[in-house]
C-alpha cells in the first residue's frame, strides 16, 4: 500500500483505497458505529502522559451513550488500576469493568485448559491476580504446568533461567502478548514478546500468545457488546501487527492511529490495510 500526497482537511491520513475519503467521511463513519474497541498505550496514552485529543473523544464518547470497552495487550496492571490511572490522567472515571486486559484472557484460556493450575508467572499484578482470580496457584518454585510471561519492570537473568528450567521439565509456555515493544517517551522498550523470547530458544518451545491479534482476546472483547452486530463495531488502536490486524481477522472495521508505534511510513510494508488512517484519537471528533 502506499500513501497518497492529495490534500485533505485538517490533517487526515488517507490510504490508498480510502484516496477520496475527508476527514469529515471519517469522522461520519466512525461515529456512526454503536461501540467501539480502544486499544490504551498509543491510543489513550504513552506512560504517564495523556496524549492529545483524548479528552475531547473520551467527553464526546461519555456524552454519546454508546458501548465501549478498553482493551490492552498490557498484562501488567489489573482493571481498578487501569480505571485509576485513566483517572489520574484525563479526569474521567471509568468502572474497572469497561477494561479488558489479556491478562484475563490468559486466565480464562488456562482455565479452558486446566481447573486449579499451577503457574510460575512473570509479570506484574495484572497477571498475578487475573490468575489467582480464576483459581490458579501461583508457584516460585519446583514443577507447573504453566509458565505465564507478560510485563514487568522486575524481569531478570535468574527468572528467565528458573522459567526455561520449569518449561524444559514440561510446563507450557504462554505469553500475555506478541507486542516486540512499546512506547515509552521519544523511544521503545521491549514488551513481552520480546522477554518471552530468551526463553522460547533457551527451551526450543514456542510461546502461545494470548493478546491481539489472537482471535480469543478478541472473542472476549465482542461478547462485552450484547445486542451488536459485528458491523456495529469498530476497532481503534495504534499497531498494525494487534490491533489492526486483530479486528480484521475478526471481521470489523479498524481505525489506525499514528499515535502510537506505528509511522506513517510503516503502512507499505503490510499486506493488509485498516479502515481508516488519522494521526490521533481527538481527529475522530469535531
Amino acid at each position: 500500500m502506499t500513501t497518497t500526497n492529495i490534500k485533505v482537511p485538517k490533517q487526515a491520513v488517507v490510504p490508498q483505497h480510502f484516496e477520496k475519503t475527508t476527514i469529515e467521511d471519517i469522522r461520519q463513519n466512525v461515529q456512526s458505529k454503536k461501540g467501539y474497541i480502544l486499544d490504551m498505550d498509543g491510543v489513550i496514552y504513552h506512560g504517564d502522559h495523556m496524549l492529545p485529543g483524548v479528552d475531547k473523544f473520551l467527553g464526546w464518547l461519555m456524552n454519546s451513550g454508546k458501548k465501549f470497552i478498553f482493551l490492552t495487550n498490557s498484562s501488567e496492571r489489573t482493571p481498578e488500576q487501569l480505571s485509576a490511572k485513566i483517572h489520574r490522567l484525563t479526569g474521567h472515571t471509568f468502572s474497572p469493568k469497561l477494561f479488558h486486559t489479556c491478562a484475563l484472557s490468559t486466565a480464562r484460556f488456562i482455565s479452558g485448559q486446566m481447573s486449579s493450575a499451577r503457574v510460575f508467572v512473570i509479570g506484574g499484578d495484572g497477571l498475578r491476580t487475573a490468575l489467582v482470580d480464576d483459581g490458579h496457584v501461583i508457584v516460585e518454585e519446583g514443577d507447573a504446568d504453566f509458565v505465564a510471561v507478560g510485563e514487568t519492570p522486575n524481569y531478570d537473568f535468574n527468572r528467565i533461567i528458573q522459567a526455561a528450567e520449569i518449561v524444559r521439565r514440561g510446563a507450557k509456555l504462554i505469553g500475555t502478548n506478541k507486542d516486540i515493544r512499546d512506547r515509552m517517551g521519544e523511544g521503545f522498550i521491549p514488551s513481552t514478546g520480546a522477554l518471552v523470547t530468551p526463553i522460547e530458544l533457551t527451551c526450543n518451545q514456542k510461546a502461545y500468545f494470548i493478546g491481539k491479534p489472537n482471535p480469543l482476546i478478541m472473542s472476549h472483547a465482542l461478547k462485552k457488546f450484547e445486542g451488536l452486530s459485528r458491523s456495529d463495531v469498530a476497532i481503534i488502536g495504534d499497531n498494525m501487527d494487534t490491533d489492526i490486524v486483530g479486528g480484521i481477522e475478526a471481521e470489523i472495521e479498524t481505525v489506525l492511529l499514528l499515535s502510537g508505534v506505528t509511522a506513517k511510513e510503516d503502512l507499505h510494508r503490510y499486506a493488509y490495510r485498516p479502515t481508516y488512517v488519522v494521526k490521533g484519537l481527538g481527529d475522530l471528533v469535531d
